[in-house]
């Protein structure tokens, strides 16, 4: 419903920020390391968000970008976390760093975080393993293959490979090509070299 919301920081407390925009003042949810993030009250900002919505409660949270929004997003496909829980492992360890316990299966740093147990760190490190790209490695195509990545990855692919497939396919594109027929061409080529071909 809502892909993010720009407005004045109205002010923050220890769970959520409020941002005024068109008379209305918005409470979002967000976790402690993205709300660090953000401008002193009265100054503009964008806040990526994503509405929870169930019978009897509607809340937004929201995120410093995309990358984190699709943190919050796999990490509730994780058996045990809900939205509240996966706040609190977000807040309770950096980007950089979850991605990069996820990739090395580096358990006892995941139990580090707070309110983060055993049992579920180990779902995290099986259900998240290659599903967080860090931004660095979609680089040059990220922003116009961003879709690409996500439909290989829905067929199975590994997300981070699937990034650099694309990017890896990207320099081998002939010039003059229309942006339908680079996609195309770019996801015939990245299916061949994740899949073993030459």
């Amino acid at each position: 419903m809502f892909n993010s919301i720009r407005g004045l920081v109205g002010g923050k407390n220890d769970e959520a920020v409020f941002l005024l925009t068109g008379g209305v003042e918005w409470e979002i949810a967000m976790p402690a390391t993205d709300m660090g993030q953000l401008p002193d009250t009265g100054e503009d900002c964008r806040v990526f968000t994503w509405l929870y919505h169930r019978e009897d409660t509607m809340r937004l949270f929201g995120f410093s970008d995309e990358t984190r929004r699709n943190t919050f997003l796999e990490l509730l496909k994780v058996e045990g976390i809900g939205p509240k829980g996966a706040l609190k492992i977000m807040g309770g360890i950096g980007q950089g760093e979850l991605e990069s316990a996820l990739e090395s299966g580096d358990l006892a740093r995941l139990e580090a975080v707070p309110g983060l147990g055993k049992k579920t760190a180990q779902k995290m490190l099986l259900a998240l393993k290659g599903k967080l790209v860090h931004a660095p490695t979609l680089s040059a195509a990220k922003s116009q293959y961003a879709d690409l990545v996500d439909a290989l990855a829905e067929m199975g692919y590994d997300k981070r490979a699937a990034a650099e497939a694309i990017a890896n396919a990207e320099g081998g594109l002939p010039p003059g090509l229309s942006q339908a027929e680079k996609e195309k061409l770019l996801f015939k080529n990245a299916i061949v070299q994740l899949s073993g071909g030459n």
